[in-house]
């Protein structure tokens, strides 16, 4: 089912006990997930973008509360709007501990688990793109001990990897997202892709309209990604960098709360 929300596009799917609900939007591009356990009334929500009414609203349709707003990492082209849904749902804010970020926000580290019912959430640090980024590595435990689909955030998305150069050196940037991405890569090539971004962002090169994969598909077809060698990684993140969003410092300075709007 797809729903139209604010000019944006909602692409809704249901598999019960799990509920996930992409949110697509268009300005800035980018995509935000609502998840959790139908059976249990349990989710979270991952960097929401824009006015909070429609993830409000898709948690009351689906019966469900809103337990935690995430930001995977302080975002460089958009203002979130992860404090200001959380202060609405009565939800935890959720940013990596260690972030260059003003409270409150409840910090998690890298193997910490949010639990939503039947629906269990790792936390996985991946730095790079941004030195605080987290990635959600999401299971349905009435299905299976395995997880089952990652909340990439800008580490690894549908035909790129995560831009290095908006919170660190370019070089410093690179050498964080190759380690992150040698964790990535030793999932199952089944573990379904959900990116924070598709084609049309700025925080990717070549990155795809289609808005998920898998690892195997990544893997096999993404040129970052499938680079093994560190030098040869590193060439190809610090060649034809694009230029930066406008304002990403003072964006990410405003998200993180230490600066104003």
């Amino acid at each position: 089912m797809m729903q139209a929300c604010q000019g944006r596009r909602v692409h809704i799917f249901e598999v019960a006990p799990v509920i996930l609900h992409p949110f697509l939007h268009t300005e800035p591009v980018a995509i935000s997930y609502l998840f959790g356990c139908g059976g249990k009334a349990s989710a979270a929500v991952v960097d929401p973008v824009g006015e909070i009414e429609p993830y409000l609203r898709t948690a009351e349709e689906a019966g469900i509360r809103i337990l935690y707003v995430l930001d995977t990492h302080l975002h460089a082209d958009h203002l979130s709007a992860g404090r200001q849904l959380a202060e609405a749902a009565g939800a935890e804010y959720v940013l990596f501990a260690e972030a260059d970020a003003a409270g409150p926000f409840r910090g998690v580290r890298d193997g910490d688990v949010l639990p939503l019912g039947n629906v269990t959430a790792e936390v996985l640090h991946m730095p790079g793109h941004t030195p605080e980024h987290i990635c959600l590595l999401v299971t349905d435990r009435t299905r299976a001990a395995e997880p089952w689909f990652a909340l990439t955030g800008h580490t690894l998305m549908v035909g790129d990897v995560g831009r290095t150069e908006l919170a660190a050196t370019a070089e410093a940037g690179a050498r964080a997202l190759f380690r992150s991405l040698k964790r990535l890569k030793r999932l199952p090539d089944y573990v379904e892709v959900l990116p924070g971004a598709y084609s049309g962002s700025v925080c990717g090169r070549h990155l795809s309209g289609k808005p998920s994969s898998t690892v195997g598909f990544e893997r096999r077809h993404n040129e970052a990604f499938r680079i093994e060698a560190e030098d040869a990684f590193m060439r190809f993140m610090q060649s034809d960098i694009p230029p930066p969003p406008p304002r990403a410092a003072e964006l990410r300075a405003i998200n993180a709360g230490l600066a104003m709007a």
